[in-house]
């Protein structure tokens, strides 16, 4: 009589050796998904490396780059110090943060009204909301101008060069897309929680403030990122009401140091460029736990 001893080790060897799927199939089904990830990240990062080599390129300016990191200088970043990029930078994260914040609280509050109360007008209002988003805000870059003028004269804060002016034209366009985002999300949250704060004496507000807003900080965290992003690099609006170079903002004062092409340096515009989207990755990275959850869980119920 023969035995056949067979080891727990063998027998994990011949069913892994049983359930590796063949490399052709492997491709087929997950190989490609890999390679074209990795071309996306080739794709993504060959720009950000290349304005690097342009920022520590003492030449100042772009063909002379192309042979990355040729030279490593931080003449460009030294020189930041002599012009109004530091004041250009504060100026663009005062108007973010300001025009951000007054987008979450606004269109928190008007998603919560539509989420939760039954008016007349309801539909007629979220109809408009989505009417109007689909016309950019630049379009009407005239009648702001003629609006700023006029407004300038009775209350000279809300006048043209005024930063506030560019907050509150910002804010004009906070609705729309965003009240849509958060309306979803709202949406997702049960009414029952609403009920029972109300049966334990809570108001309105009190549920609003204290309960909803704690329970749906994914999508006001999406909404803040989107916000932030948008009017730290917006460019049309902000070269039209802030005419004053000290007021001007981080894009409009970079695109000042290009504009004319015979005294271009595109050195100290690497620079710029390189240190103006740090405020946006780290704000990125530290909202990055909400993003997703933010952007798909409002499309669960609408």
């Amino acid at each position: 009589m023969v035995t056949t001893d067979v080891t727990p080790s063998s027998r994990t060897a011949s069913r892994g050796d049983t359930n590796r799927m063949p490399r052709s199939r492997w491709f087929a089904e997950l190989g490609w998904r890999h390679l074209v990830g990795v071309v996306a990240v080739a794709y993504a990062l060959f720009p950000i490396v290349y304005v690097i080599s342009a920022s520590l390129s003492e030449g100042g300016t772009l063909t002379g780059s192309n042979d990355l990191f040729a030279e490593v200088s931080t003449a460009n970043y030294e020189a930041l110090g002599g012009t109004l990029f530091w004041t250009w930078l504060a100026n663009s994260l005062q108007i973010a943060i300001a025009t951000g914040v007054g987008t979450v609280l606004m269109g928190a509050a008007a998603a919560y009204a539509f989420s939760r109360f039954r008016f007349t007008g309801r539909r007629a209002g979220l109809t408009s909301l989505l009417i109007i988003q689909m016309f950019p805000q630049m379009l009407a870059f005239v009648a702001i101008f003629l609006l700023l003028i006029t407004l300038g004269n009775v209350v000279p804060a809300l006048g043209l060069n005024s930063k506030l002016a560019l907050i509150a034209v910002y804010l004009g366009g906070a609705l729309g897309v965003n009240t849509f985002l958060m309306y979803g999300f709202f949406n997702t949250v049960p009414r029952e929680i609403d009920e029972a704060a109300k049966i334990d004496g809570a108001t309105h507000a009190q549920t609003y403030w204290t309960i909803i807003l704690r329970l749906v900080t994914p999508i006001l965290a999406v909404v803040a990122l989107l916000s932030f992003i948008s009017t730290f690099g917006e460019f049309i609006i902000a070269r039209l009401v802030l005419q004053s170079e000290r007021n001007w903002t981080v894009a409009v004062g970079l695109f000042g140091w290009v504009s004319a092409l015979l005294e271009a340096n595109w050195g100290l515009f690497a620079a710029g460029a390189v240190i103006s989207a740090l405020p946006v990755l780290l704000l990125f990275l530290f909202l990055q736990k909400y993003i997703v959850g933010g952007l798909t869980a409002g499309a669960v119920k609408g």
